[in-house]
């Protein structure tokens, strides 16, 4: 059994207990259960309140007590949060009637008096114990935090990063939710008279199970479990003349770094969003400069170094293996074993070419959600690349494929044509045995392996990860694939997706 883990915080005012819980919010998510201890008036409420409101990105949300509701409920933009006052719970079966037993799935739910339901509260929790302290000001609070079970390595990591903080000047600073990702990091923004600044919180963690020859996946296809890489590559596009942001402070034990913010001006405008002309011309010369540059395999990092991972085939391999392991079960077309082994050997046998080129640092999420416009720069430094941990040596083609097929946003196909002419001009002005019947092959089957691992990953980010609004994006995964899939170097393994894989749903209608 898991020893509490405790933590306690002087809390001179409602700031002081705002920032605390804001920092608490980066750490938790849905699934997780903090309970509220003290006195009447020791600030209980206040402190929930707090969190919802940042979770909320809100802070004028009315966020009464339940005291007399008992539960009140929120649809937050991360997650669901609940919040519950047991103080008028005279017996622990009243639970069940105000939704409480059991617990609900995919919420985070926030329990103040938990001391009069004992035995109903769970063994996983994080314990905020609220005291006056009129010695340090008519307002101040301590919080005594406890973590229990799971949730005991929680508190640790909360020390961490308010010692970061602490130690970066950023302690006192304003806090200021930001939307994740599809990965386990979160992020802040950190505000103070001089600025703005992004906090990164990137705990170190495997994506999934030791599923692969005894490895994760993100072990086995070189996604960045820990925050080392992200600080390497920032250093090395900058170093290549790309825009990545400053780092200002990093904690490379603990995972937290504080950047440059880039702002939130991108590249796509309107609704359904649509690629700006402009800035993905810049976008296209980005890749083009970078592709023309010898670029080192070893970075240097913190008096030490990372090695940058290659893209081999067995990671490529088990990528392209989430379409049949969760996209074609969601849509009752499992693989025979024999065509399983058939789908593998044509891959194997198709990306020989790919792999046989000449290889650079591909970045992999190049795409709209990943790209900022720096409208005070000029050239390729316009764009601002912020997400790039994951970067890999591979081919050339891979990330032209990204921004150009955009699996978040439609891009046309005379636009996605112009600009790989774009690219291709770039190349060949700066390279003149550049082949470019070659790289078409190339984009072509980096394509259909990119946009075949997509239907698998928002497939499983649905069914394992709770996170249905990815299949939204199938069906235009599907229109890129059939683009790629028309090229005549994959003839027959248009033939096979065209007798194995049927098309995604159609998204529900608004």
């Amino acid at each position: 059994m898991t020893e509490p883990t405790k933590l306690s915080v002087a809390l001179h005012n409602e700031t002081a207990t705002a920032q605390l819980m804001a920092d608490l919010a980066l750490l938790i998510g849905p699934g997780d259960v903090i309970t509220l201890t003290g006195d009447l008036g020791a600030g209980k409420t206040a402190a929930a309140r707090s969190l919802i409101r940042y979770l909320a990105g809100d802070e004028e949300l009315e966020v009464p007590s339940p005291t007399f509701t008992l539960v009140q409920s929120y649809e937050l933009p991360p997650f669901p949060v609940m919040h519950a006052d047991l103080y008028r719970i005279e017996d622990e079966s009243e639970l069940e009637e105000i939704g409480l037993s059991p617990l609900p799935e995919a919420t985070l739910v926030l329990i103040e008096w938990p001391e009069r339901a004992p035995s109903a509260m769970p063994a996983d929790r994080i314990d905020i114990a609220l005291t006056h302290r009129p010695a340090l000001g008519s307002n101040a609070r301590a919080a005594d935090i406890t973590g229990y079970g799971k949730a005991a390595a929680t508190v640790p990591r909360l020390k961490a990063l308010r010692e970061f903080l602490d130690n970066s000047g950023y302690i006192d600073a304003g806090r200021k939710r930001m939307a994740g990702d599809a990965s386990t990091r979160s992020y802040a923004r950190l505000i103070r008279d001089d600025g703005v600044v992004i906090l990164m919180n990137s705990p170190q963690r495997p994506d999934g199970a030791a599923l692969y020859n005894g490895k994760s996946y993100s072990a086995a296809v070189h996604l960045a479990e820990n925050i080392k890489p992200f600080v390497a590559v920032d250093e090395g596009l900058r170093a290549a003349g790309v825009s990545a942001p400053a780092i200002h402070h990093f904690d490379l034990d603990h995972g937290f770094l504080i950047s440059e913010d880039f702002g939130s001006e991108g590249v796509i405008e309107g609704h359904p969003p649509r690629p700006i002309g402009e800035r993905y011309e810049a976008a296209t010369d980005v890749l083009a400069a970078l592709h023309a540059k010898t670029l080192p395999e070893t970075l240097p990092l913190a008096g030490q170094s990372y090695d940058i991972p290659v893209f081999d085939v067995e990671a490529l391999l088990i990528e392209i293996g989430l379409m049949p392991e969760w996209y074609l079960p969601d849509r009752n077309a499992p693989l025979s074993e024999a065509a399983r082994a058939e789908f593998f050997a044509m891959w194997r046998e198709l990306l020989k070419k790919p792999l046989a080129a000449p290889k650079t640092w591909v970045i992999r999420d190049y795409h709209s959600p990943n790209l900022i416009w720096l409208d005070d720069r000029s050239g390729i430094e316009r764009v601002g690349v912020i997400d790039f941990q994951d970067t890999v040596l591979g081919p050339h083609s891979y990330d032209v494929v990204s921004l150009l097929q955009d699996a978040r946003i439609d891009v046309p196909e005379n636009i996605e044509l112009t600009l790989l002419s774009r690219y291709i001009k770039a190349r060949r002005a700066s390279d003149a045995a550049f082949d470019a019947a070659g790289f078409a092959e190339l984009y072509a089957i980096m394509s259909a392996q990119r946009n075949t691992r997509l239907l698998g990953t928002f497939a499983r980010l649905n069914r394992r990860d709770g996170k249905p609004h990815y299949l939204r994006h199938q069906p235009r995964i599907w229109t890129y694939l059939q683009r790629s899939l028309a090229h005549p170097a994959l003839g027959f393994l248009r033939d096979w997706y065209l007798a194995n894989v049927p098309p995604p749903k159609s998204p529900p209608q608004p």
